[in-house]
């Protein structure tokens, strides 16, 4: 399972960490997304993380927006710059390059996938299909099941994709095969949510006893239960979580001013 290679945190006190997503950063620090400078909108972002106190936080995908290396330097940049002290991990998006976030992951950002626990586990999974749709391969499936079964403590799992509709113009570009991972999930009772982006905008539901948070994006937000494609300048957000010695989980979105 060489995709989750593992990254442990021996500390016995609640796990922080924080999840934020969808930056869609441009060469150019002054690139505007719908008429939001996404790299101001990120830097704002890590500023409000640095005050959480987290453990570390996770980059739910869609770092890019003109695809270029240089969007991948400019985020790496604006990480190093910040006061966020923690480490960084990541999951791919649909505008992503893997070799381009490997590239950049070094010191503070790192390619961990599976992250240890006292109180439980995270696995990043990768839902990056050939398409803007996501699509989980069978054999990551494989890996995630070998994952599971190997530690009975509360697990979550971030990946891109939402795996069921929102109502959203966004479902063109959902998970193809979300059921599929959802199922295999529910076969895990210790599976106590799954986090995802892309959806650009706040979601929480339970599928066969799997609860998925979707968290919104740093940059703008697809307005909610629409076909058509509409986007809104809400300020940046991010989702904080943590995890007690029991196992629970709490959670809540953070948002920002514009």
């Amino acid at each position: 399972m060489t995709w989750f290679k593992e990254h442990h945190i021996n500390a016995a006190q609640p796990l922080h960490f924080g999840h934020f997503t969808d930056s869609h950063v441009f060469a150019d620090k002054n690139g505007e997304y719908f008429n939001v400078n996404c790299a101001e909108h990120l830097a704002k972002t890590l500023a409000a993380m640095a005050e959480e106190a987290f453990d570390f936080v996770v980059f739910g995908g869609d770092l890019t927006q003109d695809h270029t290396a240089e969007s991948y330097q400019l985020f790496a940049e604006l990480v190093a710059k910040s006061p966020l002290a923690c480490p960084v991990f990541w999951v791919p998006g649909n505008h992503d390059e893997l070799t381009h976030l490997q590239a950049m992951s070094e010191g503070q950002i790192r390619s961990c996938k599976r992250i240890c626990h006292p109180y439980a586990q995270l696995l990043l999974i990768n839902t990056k299909g050939t398409t803007p749709s996501g699509w989980v391969s069978k054999s990551h499936l494989h890996d995630i099941k070998e994952a599971l079964a190997e530690s009975d403590a509360p697990h979550i799992l971030i990946g891109h994709h939402h795996p069921l509709p929102v109502r959203g113009y966004i479902d063109k570009h959902i998970l193809e095969n979300g059921a599929q991972l959802l199922d295999l999930l529910g076969e895990y009772p210790q599976v106590q949510a799954l986090v995802h982006g892309h959806a650009h905008n706040e979601y929480e539901r339970v599928y066969e006893g799997v609860t998925i948070y979707g968290t919104p994006a740093t940059s703008i937000q697809f307005t909610k239960h629409t076909q058509d494609w509409q986007q809104q300048s809400m300020g940046p957000a991010y989702r904080r979580l943590r995890v007690e010695q029991d196992g629970s989980l709490k959670t809540q979105v953070v948002w920002l001013e514009n």
